[in-house]
């Protein structure tokens, strides 16, 4: 199936205009500089594999990637680690729990059982090798920037609110360490994932960190291989089970393709060989996932006939 360019354009600016005065949500409070952001703001984008982008709304603004960041350091992983032995120590499965909770890491045996949820988030970010926190974090740094296809920054302001309201997350580590799946100092693990939600994309960047998976690995804008080809089916596998939280099988079921959502407000929807389809808006659902991009992307997904259920979308 070829995608007609004027039609994603079109898909693109009708999902902006019929959910930007949508109402509901509100954004997350336990974080101050995210309750802090402007609760108007609404952007949606998509970028195809070759680095088409179509975008309306506020597609500029650099909020907290939050989650999402969570893909990109499992990435990194699997590459570093391999795809056996990533699945073997932190998991694929989904929870069907809080993306924050206890009683899930508890019920299994202290151990995670997916990377897109905070346990699992922290376990992956134990296992990328460095001597130090700080290799561990440029290298998880570097990872972000190489997906959005420019240099990605940690918000100092972002970071401070984090660290200063992460407890919850420290609780965690402490019971993957107790659980032996915990690969690296507890602490140290916790500090550098918090970080690496700290830092600020736009819908943009989003766009093109996604459609670098869609294109195989390969970032549309810089041509450069930012991971192996072979990973990618993994990734979208952990994406479709637990990457919108509690609301995965319902996402799966209406929209069909691979998702991962942030507490900071933004969506990502990836169409394997196709494009990537990413929007912003700050108020979120009691799931945790925002409320406008949520529906954008959906009706965005929808206008365009995607999704990788369909047999037919698999040829041209």
């Amino acid at each position: 199936m070829r995608l007609d360019r004027s039609a994603i354009e079109a898909a693109v600016r009708t999902a902006y205009t019929d959910h930007r005065n949508d109402s509901g949500g509100k954004n997350a409070g336990y974080i101050p500089y995210l309750a802090s952001v402007n609760p108007d703001l609404f952007g949606v984008c998509a970028m195809t594999a070759d680095g088409a982008l179509f975008e309306a709304g506020d597609t500029g603004f650099e909020f907290a990637l939050e989650s999402i960041s969570k893909v990109f350091s499992m990435a990194w992983a699997m590459e570093k680690v391999g795809l056996e032995t990533f699945q073997e120590k932190v998991g694929a499965d989904p929870t069907g729990e809080p993306f924050n909770s206890v009683i899930s890491v508890a019920l299994h045996g202290d151990t995670p059982v997916s990377p897109l949820v905070n346990a699992g988030a922290m376990s992956t970010v134990s296992l990328i090798p460095g001597d130090t926190a700080e290799d561990k974090w440029e290298a998880i740094l570097q990872v972000q920037s190489a997906f959005a296809g420019r240099k990605i920054s940690l918000s100092d302001e972002v970071n401070d609110s984090e660290q200063s309201t992460n407890f919850h997350n420290r609780a965690i580590a402490w019971l993957l360490y107790s659980g032996g799946t915990m690969y690296s100092d507890p602490m140290e693990a916790c500090d550098v994932y918090t970080r690496q939600c700290s830092t600020l994309v736009t819908a943009r960047d989003l766009a093109a960190m996604g459609a670098s998976i869609a294109n195989r690995g390969i970032n549309p804008l810089t041509g450069d291989r930012v991971v192996s080809a072979a990973n990618i089916p993994a990734m979208l596998a952990e994406m479709t089970m637990e990457g919108m939280y509690t609301a995965s099988g319902d996402w799966a079921y209406r929209v069909g393709l691979p998702g991962k959502s942030g507490v900071g407000g933004g969506i990502l929807a990836i169409m394997p060989g196709k494009l990537a389809i990413a929007g912003f808006a700050p108020p979120l659902d009691e799931v945790g996932n925002s409320v406008k991009a949520q529906r954008a992307v959906a009706q965005v997904a929808a206008a365009l006939g995607l999704s990788i259920y369909k047999a037919s979308e698999y040829s041209d």
